[in-house]
């Protein structure tokens, strides 16, 4: 069976595109890394103004799905835009939080600081053209946008991790992009700042009118929140709403193993498969044997 015979582009009954111009359009896309295709034939369109989650088990190519629409990795087949361009020629327009891991506990530089790199950091020190009082002003309004105020002038390493997760996020936003590409960005977080951070960032999505392309490793802290979700496994790819894509008969499909989804009686997902799915973490996982795994696993 080949990539194309098992690949799902849309889930059953799934949403129609969106209305005007896509945000981010995938036709057919195909990614290669290593002489290994990580996930084939996958067709995405991303509207402005939606939150969309990409899941799936880690190796299957999540990160590297967002690395695409930046431009950092080419498509081995297919063709990927990004504001109606080529990925990349629009850069100053897309905001991007990278994996990373907490700042150093002795590092002085302020978090408002961290926030101006996003505003003139790519000119080494010459700045934007336009006034300093403009930068001040939308640094200011970007910090309370996100709710830091309070922080934003102590040393980021004295910053919590769910206080520098939110001056990040000041700092992608502040050129006022039209698309927010965000990885992982609620990863070692505790689950009231993840709740907290989910909450901020779907905020952000419907206030300032920002798509948003998140990866995640658990779905439940932004359920709530999704407009779609894009679940990668076995080289392919299905999207759609959450209650079309986290289903048992979708993931069985996406998986071709028997795969169900069970909700728990707080509302969270729990997806069980048995043979596990796989390249499932490890070290977040029921031992082996157990067939367990969160929904974005």
């Amino acid at each position: 069976m080949t990539a194309a015979d098992h690949t799902l582009r849309t889930a059953a009954g799934g949403p129609p595109p969106p209305d005007g111009p896509a945000v981010v359009s995938l036709r057919d896309a195909a990614v290669r890394v290593g002489g290994r295709t990580l996930w084939s034939h996958v067709e995405l369109d991303i509207a402005p103004g939606e939150f969309v989650a990409v899941l799936g088990p880690n190796g299957v190519g999540k990160s590297t799905l967002v690395k695409a629409i930046l431009g950092l990795v080419p498509t081995a087949g297919g063709s990927v835009t990004v504001l109606g361009r080529a990925p990349g020629r629009l850069a100053h327009q897309v905001g991007y939080l990278p994996q990373r891991r907490s700042f150093d506990a002795g590092l002085r530089i302020r978090g408002v600081d961290i926030v101006r790199m996003g505003w003139d950091g790519d000119r080494w020190g010459l700045g934007r053209p336009g006034s300093a009082r403009a930068a001040r002003e939308r640094i200011a309004q970007v910090i309370d946008l996100v709710g830091a105020s309070a922080y934003a002038h102590r040393p980021i390493g004295q910053c919590s991790g769910g206080e520098q997760q939110r001056l990040l996020i000041a700092q992608a936003l502040v050129r006022q992009p039209r698309l927010l590409l965000l990885d992982e960005p609620l990863d070692s977080l505790d689950l009231p700042n993840q709740a907290s951070v989910a909450a901020l960032i779907g905020r952000i999505c419907r206030e300032e009118k920002v798509s948003v392309v998140m990866v995640a490793h658990d779905a439940n802290p932004i359920l709530a929140h999704l407009d779609r979700v894009v679940y990668l496994a076995e080289g392919g790819a299905v999207a759609g709403t959450p209650d079309e894509v986290i289903t048992s008969r979708t993931l069985t499909r996406l998986y071709r193993t028997p795969i169900e989804v069970l909700r728990t009686s707080d509302g969270r997902l729990v997806v069980v498969g048995q043979p596990e799915a796989p390249a499932v973490h490890g070290d977040r996982h029921p031992p082996a044997g157990e067939g367990e795994f969160r929904a974005d696993r």
